[in-house]
């Protein structure tokens, strides 16, 4: 038996780095998260293309990245390390590469490997030069062999990356408003790669239920669920609730008696978008938002408009009964209920935002070029430096696209306490200006988790805290397959 638990506490670190979460993010952006990213971007296809072609494309294909680099005024190639970047003023960085290739009427025209852009690499990750060193070594290489690494170098000044702590993605949470023409309100934010779409659910006065999300405003949920093809009445009533028949369900489903149909239903939701088309179009419009923007993180294919349809039949008995059957509301300060964004990725919203950048000012180049005759490869329309600059200045400045700011912040070196304070530090995304009392104070889920005593007095109290010493982060995929398994293994059965 161990009596002294300082003897675990430094068996701990001799694995483990304060910042060790944010290293395991960071490299997961690199080896999986920016291939994804490409990946999700498909074919570029430009509007304009030369005369004599039928089809033209633009595919990325495979990504991989190297180790920092830089190139002397004499041209000489050398690997640079995190001290020399210090001193010298400049980014630490990686370069990224993609294997490019245009396609003519289905022909391969060109294939090729570029520079994509370069990525500021987190001291002491797989991909820095650093890494792995012995104590002698990183005093040789002028580092600090104390140092945890976990922060980044741009044009010498040492940035850090704050950690948010935001609700959790794709859950529905129904609460009591105290104003507006609503009693209860339900919240979800369906969120799929670079989508992040909320929908809100509301009951008015006279019973019926509206849902809300992108150009839909407050349209009844019904019609909704009879545009995805659920349309008989006995059908959505059976899949909101078996047990027990809510009158708050045939209140809804009368104010729709006139949708008869999936089309019906298209062209009524047309009318309350405000897609003024032929009817034809106007419907397969309607179609293609749904698809896109209607719960994205089921899907955006026509196969899982029925899966939408019965989520949102689930999302009303949710709803009534928390509304008419008192049930208690879910616990948002919760732990369960809230996720934290590591460094991957908070880098990952940054990349697949101008990655699309990237994409429109490749096409736009393009375009232009066939206009006066004078394409002739893709390799000039890359832009390597548009995506440097944008990843860079954002980092360099702290503002993330969402118009948030801050994010990004130089690191406290007053000692070495205060320099793993701020790596560990957690930043809720509530305005510190407004009142917030449940989400300021101590939930008993923290215990563990988050520091009770370090957090800063005045506005942002209980807004900006940071993580226990011994808390770790998990950054395991979830397997879809396994989770079906192990719920058919408990005697959940699939719809």
């Amino acid at each position: 038996m161990i009596n002294d638990p300082m003897i675990i506490v430094k068996k701990y670190f001799q694995d483990k780095s304060f910042v060790d979460a944010n290293i395991k993010s960071f490299d997961k952006f690199i080896e999986k998260d920016i291939q994804r990213i490409i990946s999700n971007t498909g074919d570029i296809r430009p509007t304009i293309i030369p005369p004599d072609v039928e089809d033209f494309r633009i595919k990325f294909d495979k990504v991989w990245v190297t180790k920092p680099w830089i190139v002397e005024a004499d041209g000489a190639k050398i690997d640079i390390y995190p001290n020399e970047a210090r001193i010298r003023e400049l980014t630490y960085s990686l370069p990224m590469y993609v294997e490019a290739s245009s396609w003519i009427d289905g022909v391969q025209a060109e294939n090729f490997s570029t520079v994509l852009g370069r990525i500021p690499v987190m001291i002491k990750s797989k991909y820095c030069h650093i890494n792995g060193l012995n104590e002698d070594e990183l005093i040789e290489k002028g580092e600090d062999p104390k140092d945890t690494g976990g922060y980044f170098i741009l044009n010498g000044n040492e940035r850090v990356l704050v950690m948010i702590e935001d609700l959790a993605s794709n859950r529905f949470f129904v609460e009591k408003q105290n104003v507006g023409p609503s009693a209860y309100s339900g919240r979800l934010f369906s969120e799929k790669a670079s989508l992040r779409i909320p929908h809100t659910v509301e009951q008015m006065k006279d019973g019926v239920i509206y849902i809300s999300f992108t150009r839909f405003k407050r349209v009844p949920i019904i019609s909704v669920i009879k545009a995805l093809g659920l349309t008989k009445d006995q059908e959505i009533t059976r899949f909101i609730s078996e047990e027990k028949q809510y009158d708050d369900v045939f209140i809804n489903l009368y104010n729709s008696i006139d949708l008869k149909n999936e089309e019906d239903a298209l062209n009524f939701l047309a009318r309350h978008g405000g897609i003024t088309l032929p009817t034809d179009d106007k419907v397969e419009r309607t179609r293609e938002q749904l698809d896109r923007y209607l719960l994205p993180h089921i899907g955006n294919s026509p196969s899982d408009r029925i899966m939408k349809a019965y989520n949102l039949c689930k999302m009303i008995k949710k709803f009534l009964m928390v509304a008419r059957e008192g049930h208690s509301n879910e616990d948002k300060d919760h732990y369960m209920n809230k996720r934290i964004k590591l460094s991957g990725d908070l880098l990952s919203d940054l990349f697949t935002i101008n990655l699309r950048i990237l994409v429109n000012d490749m096409m736009y180049n393009f375009q232009r070029l066939v206009k006066r005759g004078k394409f002739h490869s893709i390799k000039i329309i890359i832009r390597d430096k548009l995506l440097t600059g944008r990843i860079k200045s954002a980092m360099a400045t702290g503002s993330w696209p969402g118009g948030r700011q801050g994010v990004s912040q130089n690191m406290e070196r007053t000692n070495f306490l205060s320099t793993n304070s701020h790596l560990q530090r957690v930043v809720s995304l509530l305005s510190t200006s407004q009142e917030n009392f449940e989400a300021r104070a101590l939930h008993c889920t923290h215990l563990g988790r988050l520091c009770p005593v370090e957090t800063p007095e005045g506005t942002p109290i209980g807004l900006r805290k940071n993580l226990a010493i011994l808390s770790s982060i998990s950054h395991e995929d979830l397997n879809e397959e396994t989770i079906k398994k192990s719920l058919a293994n408990l005697g959940a059965r699939l719809i």
